[in-house]
């Protein structure tokens, strides 16, 4: 009873703790708050193979199950701290002490880290463990006193007496609980669950807080985008076959992926918003959000990968990307001689390395401002991001861009660089197959097949299709809507015959290239090979 008293005092400190560290943290941001700082750290220590193994199981909820992970740890060993205070109050102490401390040098690890990200753990340590103190001073004064018995000689039983039957005596009567022990209990009950309460109500009213003064979703719909300057015409609609199950050609903006360590989302206002352009520029720039709008827009459709994405999976999408000609930045900067990488800086800390060349090379490179025809998504990088076609995300599209670096490969290296992954990070022509869906069963006969495939940049030639390691024969491609966008493709498959059958794809980009039949995984530069599915003719 004691013991599981102990656990759940420790519990309680642990949730008062927390809300004290989300209260403060609506002031100083909510991404200060302790476990987001721990989480975010933790990101960054993560080794790349377990990173990996999160996104490819977890998928896009990777950041929600590393954030019950955290808490569920919290919650472990607050009730191991809980019973450690019950014998050592102090030791208790010390450890909400050190765990706010280790949450300080979190919040304190990120870029561009001030010493008031900081008061969020500090709070929540110094709570927690004057929190634990008292609990466990409430728990030591519930405890029962020990019995303690001398041995006696062994004498002859006498008759009770007419007194001694009814004394305080009575063994019976003994064993009765003092009522002020219960009470102590009682007491102990009360404010266990009083201080849940409280650290709940704390935690739930300081995130509340923080939506509140930091609105931005409110700040979003007040943005107004101008047009382009040169409107593109939207895509015929021979770019997607009409076959049923297969993806849209324009990925809605709530269905983009998203693939990132932010596990907060950083809110900007956009009106005290700023982009610096600086290093090696002969004149460095520091544009404003209404600057950014006043720069002649363009328009992009492009599709975009993520390097995690595993042969054939989900994570790419097709866009209408809205913004600035950043080529047209840079230049205005002046770009000094010997300069090979352009580096975002995200507001989250993410850093971003893309060859300078690529950017400058004449294809069209925006800092984008809206997507599909409304301001960026928070999501998706409000107020601003960076696009450059040919690349992954992963050294192409910062996302709450705030900083651009003209810099070296040599001098610097960024975020996933110092991870291991490629420094270029060019995509590899991709094919996936849709239609029929995996494990899927069809009727005999002819039995349709379609999908898509992409070389960003370089754009698709061929589709090829086979099944069960036959020949391999030509897909109908959709229209071509532009190199940097993917091209959607369906393949008749005649007479096909009752059983279990594979269907494998291939495509060939714009230069030739046929896609690898090897298979790699996506790190360190993208994983290869064709794509295939499984299906039973009926």
């Amino acid at each position: 009873m004691r013991a599981g008293a102990a656990a759940a005092a420790g519990v309680a400190a642990a949730v008062a703790a927390l809300g004290a560290g989300e209260l403060v943290a609506a002031v100083t941001g909510p991404g200060t708050a302790p476990a987001i700082a721990v989480g975010s750290a933790a990101i960054d220590l993560t080794p790349t193979p377990l990173k990996e193994y999160a996104v490819r199981t977890f998928g896009t909820q990777d950041k929600a199950v590393l954030l019950g992970g955290i808490l569920l740890t919290t919650a472990l060993l607050a009730a191991f701290t809980g019973w450690l205070s019950a014998r050592r109050p102090k030791s208790g102490a010390g450890v909400f002490g050190a765990f706010g401390l280790l949450g300080a040098w979190a919040a304190l690890s990120r870029s561009g880290a001030g010493a008031v990200d900081a008061a969020p753990a500090l709070a929540s340590g110094a709570v927690g463990a004057l929190t634990v103190l008292g609990l466990s001073r409430l728990l030591r004064a519930a405890a029962p006193p020990a019995r303690t018995t001398a041995p006696t000689a062994p004498t002859a039983p006498t008759a009770p007496t007419a007194s001694t039957a009814n004394s305080d005596d009575d063994p019976a009567q003994q064993e009765q609980p003092a009522p002020t022990q219960d009470t102590s209990r009682r007491a102990v009950l009360a404010a266990t669950g009083a201080t849940i309460a409280v650290g709940a109500l704390a935690g739930v009213g300081g995130r509340i807080l923080a939506d509140r003064r930091y609105d931005t979703g409110a700040l979003r719909a007040a943005v107004r985008i101008p047009p382009a300057a040169q409107p593109l015409p939207p895509p015929p609609a021979t770019v997607r076959p009409k076959v049923p199950g297969l993806c849209p050609f324009v990925t809605p903006n709530t269905d983009f992926y998203r693939v990132d360590t932010a596990l907060t989302l950083p809110r900007i206002d956009p009106r005290r918003w700023a982009l610096r352009i600086r290093g090696l520029v002969d004149h460095p720039l520091l544009l404003t959000f209404d600057d950014l709008l006043h720069e002649p827009l363009e328009e992009l459709d492009h599709t975009l990968t993520c390097v995690s994405n595993e042969v054939g999976g989900p994570y790419a999408g097709t866009t209408r990307w809205l913004g600035a000609s950043l080529p047209a930045l840079l230049r205005r900067a002046g770009v000094r001689p010997g300069a090979d990488q352009l580096v975002g800086h995200s507001q989250d800390g993410m850093t971003i390395g893309t060859p300078l060349e690529s950017v400058l090379d004449g294809r069209r490179a925006l800092l984008a401002v809206a997507m599909n025809g409304e301001a960026l998504p928070v999501a998706h990088g409000f107020p601003c991001r960076s696009v450059v076609p040919g690349f992954y995300g992963y050294t192409s599209a910062t996302k709450w861009l705030v900083d651009l670096d003209v810099t070296t490969f040599a001098a610097y290296d960024p975020y996933w660089v110092r991870r291991g992954w490629d420094r270029t990070g060019a995509v590899r022509t991709a094919s996936r197959i849709e239609v029929p869906a995996p494990f899927a069963r069809v009727p005999a006969g002819e039995v349709t097949v379609a999908g898509t495939a992409w070389a960003t940049h370089r754009g698709i030639a061929a589709v090829e299709v086979r099944v069960d390691g036959g020949p391999w024969q030509r897909a109908l491609l959709a229209t071509d809507a532009g190199p940097d966008l993917w091209r959607q493709w369906t393949c008749t498959w005649a007479g096909a015959t009752p059983g279990t059958h594979r269907i494998e794809v291939r495509a060939t980009d714009a230069g030739g290239a046929v896609q690898t039949e090897e298979r790699a995984a996506p790190f360190p530069s993208g994983a290869t090979g064709w794509h295939s599915v499984v299906v039973t003719v009926t």
